[in-house]
């Protein structure tokens, strides 16, 4: 049986609110789009973070969210591409830019990178 939430994205830039009924089995982004809502998104599976969001309250599921480090992910943020909804949930945009330089702007003129990306700590 699918579960139904209340999922309500804030977008920080837009200054647009939205109220959205999201199924459990099914992304959180792609719902959204569907029930018109306007969002930020590029790669649509989880590998940057265009459409990332600060989570206010609730819960997600997110096994394919590669763009997140797991500390950003415990300090609640979440990538709706690959998001699926796991309560009620209120969720705000996020500038691509910081939560790119919360992740990997501490690595970059030190040093610590030699191959790949710094996804988690040394």
């Amino acid at each position: 049986m699918t579960d139904f939430y209340t999922v309500r994205v804030h977008h920080r830039q837009k200054g647009t609110d939205y109220t959205l009924k999201v199924p459990d089995n099914r992304y959180i982004l792609q719902t959204a789009e569907n029930q018109g809502a306007d969002l930020p998104f590029a790669c649509r599976n989880g590998a940057c973070t265009s459409c990332a969001v600060r989570i206010l309250s609730g819960e997600v599921h997110q096994p394919e969210a590669m763009g997140l480090s797991p500390d950003l992910r415990q300090q609640g943020y979440a990538l709706l591409c690959v998001s699926y909804a796991r309560s009620d949930l209120e969720v705000e945009t996020q500038d691509e830019d910081e939560v790119y330089e919360l992740q990997f702007g501490r690595y970059f003129g030190k040093g610590k990178v030699r191959f790949g990306l710094p996804l988690d700590e040394d």
